[in-house]
């Protein structure tokens, strides 16, 4: 009943009401506003002694000249980054179904709970005494994750999922020394993500790649061949970046465990574990989690984001610091044991963060949590049901909370790129899925709906991917010419990467 999509359908979307040149911008930029003595704000005289700038600011840094700065009207300032705000694609107006991303929506009370003064203006020099109740829901969130995770011990103060794998394999090398046997390999599947070898390298491992099966998962076989005394961790994604679940992980623990190396799973990919299992439970004796992506926190544009970790119980005394200890009621940071790692974080990390995932946790609960991954399986299988058959599945099982389709024959058959589909997909209203990752699947499109999405905006992907699909054999040069709707059209993106300082002219 879908499968029928007129090629000739247009996306609904305003038709821009003047003409513009490719890569114009429609709206006027600031400095096109600029008119000479127009003020968005006015300081209110001095009413303390002045300070001349030289006392706070070295003289050779001082501008000779005022910046050159447009002078606009408050209302034309508001109008200006509304209209800009209106162009942008979010999770909150557009479907936004970046894989391994969780992109999201998040809920708004979260917002306004971590706005709450006693959370957003804590000073971080102010006295323990005084702030009590971030230091109890700092504690409380670390007993949450624990559960959540199956682990013993957390730390809060990584900053970001990368930054909790650094983190975590800090912990790993200090606990492979105190036992006096230094180990230097890592090793990864050639599906992992892309920080995964980054961070191990960071710590100064040697990185060990493994190939995947045939089937997308983790090759046992190839890590029989890898997995030795000098192997310090196994880095693992379960389910792993092809949304599938890595059925052999018992077996994969067991090896690495007797090899007495240590299991770490990145928690990239939790949304589609809440309340299903712990990994903790099944061999893993490190994790980090990306409260980013899975706890309601709002994700992209290199925004705060936090990256804690969970230990096993031998691994708890090389855990950063400082660490939140309760006697008799009293909340209070301590200094961790000898054997810590040290401090990862200025102070405690992005506390505001963590209020957020605090709220939603407790909102939702255990039965809502499980929920969470249960709506995100249920919407990424229907939405793989829906593109089967136009676009081919490389690994075509049930998936998790997200699925890889290709856009291979697309590319042979009538040279349209992932990278065109992406394009085309704005025209569309869509924002595009992660593209050419894995880099396993040739002209990869990897999709994660998110249990936020409903049946009708899924069914609405689904058709543009389609239509997209069928003018791809019917019109090409439409495809590859896309967007032709936006604002800009294509960006020449490999120069922009090359030559940044074309950014700014």
């Amino acid at each position: 009943m879908r499968d029928e999509v007129a090629v000739t359908k247009e996306p609904l979307l305003p038709t821009p009401s003047t003409p513009h040149s490719p890569g114009r911008l429609l709206e006027p930029l600031l400095s096109d506003l600029h008119r000479p003595g127009r003020r968005a704000f006015n300081l209110p005289t001095l009413d303390v002694p002045s300070v001349p700038l030289e006392r706070m600011i070295p003289p050779p840094m001082l501008r000779k000249d005022p910046a050159p700065l447009p002078e606009v009207s408050e209302r034309d300032l508001v109008k200006h980054f509304m209209r800009l705000a209106h162009l942008n694609f979010s999770g909150e107006t557009n479907f936004y179904p970046l894989g391994s991303c969780t992109m999201k929506y998040n809920p708004k009370v979260n917002e306004e709970i971590a706005s709450v003064a006693g959370f957003s203006k804590v000073h971080p020099y102010t006295p323990e005494e005084n702030i009590q109740g971030m230091l109890r829901l700092l504690a409380e969130l670390e007993q949450l994750f624990k559960e959540i995770l199956g682990m013993d011990a957390v730390t809060l103060q990584p900053a970001a999922g990368a930054h909790g794998e650094l983190t975590a394999l800090l912990v790993a090398k200090a606990y492979h020394e105190k036992k006096g046997r230094p180990r230097h390999k890592v090793v990864v599947p050639d599906s992992a993500h892309g920080t995964n070898p980054a961070s191990a390298a960071l710590c100064g491992f040697d990185v060990v790649e493994v190939v995947s099966t045939a089937r997308g998962r983790a090759s046992l076989s190839a890590l029989k061949s890898v997995v030795d005394e000098d192997v310090a961790v196994f880095m693992m994604t379960n389910p792993n970046t092809l949304g599938l679940f890595e059925g052999e992980v018992l077996e994969i623990a067991k090896l690495v465990h007797e090899k007495g190396g240590l299991m770490y799973l990145d928690g990239a990919n939790l949304n589609a574990l809440l309340g299903l299992y712990r990994p903790g439970d099944i061999g893993f004796d490190m994790v980090h989690v990306n409260i980013h992506k899975t706890f309601s926190i709002p994700h992209g544009s290199g925004g705060p984001g936090g990256g804690p970790v969970g230990v096993r119980a031998q691994l708890k005394p090389f855990l950063p610091g400082p660490i939140v200890v309760e006697q008799k009621g009293i909340f209070r940071l301590a200094s961790p044991g000898p054997d810590s790692i040290g401090r990862v974080r200025s102070f405690f990390g992005n506390t505001g963060a963590l209020v957020r995932a605090y709220a939603y946790i407790k909102a939702l609960g255990k039965e809502g949590l499980r929920g969470v991954s249960e709506g995100a399986i249920l919407n990424a299988n229907y939405l793989k049901a829906l593109l089967k058959g136009h676009y081919p599945i490389p690994v075509d099982e049930p998936c998790m909370h997200e699925f890889v389709a290709s856009a291979k024959e697309l590319k042979s058959r009538h040279g349209i790129k992932a990278m065109d589909i992406a394009k085309r997909l704005l025209d569309y209203g869509f924002y595009a899925p992660t593209i050419c990752f894995p880099l396993i699947v040739e002209e990869a499109l990897m999709i994660e709906p998110t249990e936020t999405e409903s049946r009708e905006v899924l069914e609405a992907f689904a058709d543009a991917l389609i239509a997209i699909a069928q003018e791809a054999k019917a019109n090409p040069g439409k495809v590859q010419g896309a967007p032709h709707r936006m604002p800009v059209t294509r960006l020449d993106e490999v120069t922009a990467a090359r030559e940044p300082n074309l950014r700014w002219r």
